[in-house]
Parts: C-alpha cells; sequence; structure tokens
C-alpha cells in the first residue's frame, strides 16, 4: 500500500448494518469504530451480560451510536438458526458480516452442543452455518462482504485438515486442533469467494488476521495460569493494542482497496504488528481440493448449503451424529 491505512481512511458506514460475532476484544473495538463510522451495527454473542456493557461502553464514547444485541452461541445450530431467524424477521438486508468470535486452546477437548470439538465447532463451523443462514440478507446488501477472521497461527508447515480426525477424537492437542479451525476459516474465506464469483451472488469474501494482540482469548482459553497465559500476562509489551489488531479486520470490511478472495493483517515484525496489508498465505490454504471436499464434509456436517437459492435449502435426513463419524 502506498501509505499505512488508518481509520482517517475509512469511508463512512451511514446506511450499512453490520454484523460481528463476538462482544469483546476484537469484535468490540470493531463494533466500536464501524458505530462511530455511523454503521447500524449489531453485536452477536452469547452472554447477555458482555452484550450489554459493550453496548454502554459503545454509547458512552459515541452518544450517537447505532448499535444492537443479538444473542447467539456459536457452538450450537439451533441458537445460529434462530438468530438468522430473528434477523430475517426485523432486518431487509447486512451489508458486512464480520466472523470474529473464537474459542483458543480451552488445556481438555470439548463439544459443542451439537458435538463437534469445541474449536473447530465455534471457530469454523458455526461461521460456516451463520454465513449459509445469512446469505439471503448479504445478497440484499450495498457491496456486500464477509469478513472471515483467521490467524497467524496457520502460518506453520505442520497446520493441516486432518480428515481422518476432523473432530480430534483420537488425539487431541490445544494448538494444532486450534490452528486447524484458523486454516479452515481462512480456507473458507477463499472457497465463498469462488463460489460467489462462478454463482453470481454478488457478495465478496476476505479473510484477516489481527496478529499478536492483547485480547483475553489467551486467558479465557488455556486459563491465565497456564504458559500462554502467563506469557500474555508477564510479557505484555509484546502484544500489540486490540485497537491495532482490529486494523485488518476493518480494512477488508469498509476499503474499496480491500479485493475479494484477499487476506490481510499487519505490515510489521512478520505480520505480528502494525498497519493492513496483504498477508502471507501459507501453501496449504491455496489447495482447491482441499477447500471443496472441507465445504462438501461442513454442509453435513452443519445440515445447511450454499447453492445459489435464497433462502438457502437445508439439507434434509441428516442426524449430526452419522454425519460426525463420516467428518
Amino acid at each position: 500500500m502506498s501509505h499505512p491505512w488508518t481509520l482517517d481512511d475509512m469511508p463512512s458506514q451511514k446506511d450499512r448494518t453490520i454484523l460481528i460475532t463476538g462482544t469483546g476484544g476484537l469484535g468490540f473495538e470493531d463494533a466500536l469504530t464501524l458505530a462511530r463510522a455511523g454503521g447500524d451495527v449489531i453485536i452477536a454473542g452469547r452472554n447477555p451480560t458482555k452484550g450489554a456493557d459493550a453496548i454502554r461502553r459503545i454509547k458512552e464514547k459515541v452518544p450517537q451510536a447505532k448499535v444492537a444485541m443479538e444473542i447467539v452461541d456459536l457452538g450450537d445450530l439451533a441458537s445460529i438458526e434462530a438468530l438468522a431467524k430473528r434477523l430475517k424477521e426485523t432486518r431487509d438486508h447486512i451489508d458486512v458480516l464480520i466472523n470474529n468470535a473464537g474459542v483458543m486452546t480451552p488445556p481438555t477437548r470439548q463439544t459443542t452442543k451439537d458435538g463437534f470439538e469445541l474449536q473447530f465447532g465455534t471457530n469454523y463451523l458455526g461461521h460456516f452455518a451463520l454465513t449459509a443462514h445469512l446469505l439471503p440478507l448479504l445478497a440484499q446488501g450495498q457491496d456486500p462482504r464477509v469478513v472471515t477472521l483467521s490467524s497467524i497461527a496457520v502460518r506453520s508447515a505442520n497446520v493441516a485438515i486432518d480428515f481422518d480426525d476432523l473432530q480430534a477424537e483420537r488425539s487431541y492437542k490445544p494448538m494444532p486442533v486450534y490452528s486447524q479451525s484458523k486454516l479452515a476459516c481462512l480456507m473458507f474465506a477463499f472457497e465463498l469467494q469462488r463460489r460467489s464469483e462462478e454463482a453470481g451472488w454478488g457478495i465478496t469474501s476476505i479473510a484477516a488476521h489481527p496478529g499478536i494482540s492483547r485480547t483475553d482469548l489467551l486467558h479465557n482459553g488455556p486459563g491465565r495460569r497456564s504458559a500462554q497465559g502467563l506469557l500474555r500476562s508477564l510479557m505484555w509489551f509484546l502484544f500489540q493494542p486490540v485497537a491495532q489488531g482490529a486494523l485488518p479486520t476493518l480494512f477488508a470490511a469498509t476499503s474499496p482497496k480491500a479485493r475479494g478472495g484477499g487476506y490481510y493483517g499487519p505490515d510489521k515484525l512478520g505480520e505480528t504488528r502494525g498497519h493492513p496489508t496483504e498477508a502471507q498465505i501459507p501453501r496449504q490454504a491455496m489447495e482447491k481440493h482441499v477447500a471443496h471436499k472441507l465445504w462438501e464434509i461442513s454442509e453435513r456436517l452443519t445440515g445447511m448449503t450454499f447453492d445459489g437459492q435464497f433462502p438457502p435449502r437445508e439439507l434434509s435426513g441428516l442426524d449430526a451424529a452419522t454425519i460426525r463419524r463420516e467428518g
């Protein structure tokens, strides 16, 4: 980029409806900034107390902010469907969907309400299903965009989609499983762009990552006293402020220069901090045959399909436990 992109470069978001998953950390910073720019912001999260607090804090800083809270548990397909139903009843379009919320490295294997491994189920499958449900509203948006967050963790050459143990039932290692979920998010963003172009959906799909930022993920996942949590607490100076970490997402969500199928992250110190730039794409994220297989399995796991029909056709006769074994 000719000069570092900052919030001063962000165009007005007036008359744009923006849905962001996650009530704290990066999601909060996204919501605050986009509300300040005039957007009609919806924060979606599972904790109503945290959501109400986020709205209060935003309105303290931006009294005129248009911001609302919606309840959703991304680890519960029924909750995602319920959110989509409410939005379709109250909104006629969504211009930007930011797939931001996530779970990071719980020390022991946990599962979602649908029986999926927690990180893969929440970080990836939940957002896959949410995007499918909201496709009709996005199709009615003005320059609609879907921004999906990945992570610098996907750059390791060892990170891959393990189709033989997709739900980490045989072997659970927190960081590799987290990295797989974020690789899946990145591959989803690229595949969504390809399918949108092929089917003429008119929806732009972009990926972003925040570098290394001072969010609560490390404390909320392995715990404050874990090695990762202690690193986050004691080596705080290695982590850039959350507001800085949000810039690649905000660039992807708003800038006319952000391109469909692009991937954006910070520009300094190996993409750990700085201003938005094109991020390094790991080789495995570009394997289209893997992305296609992952997409088909994700459709079966979630019971949703992207087929260009509005509203999206729900797959029938699928039992989650059976599908999970197939995946």
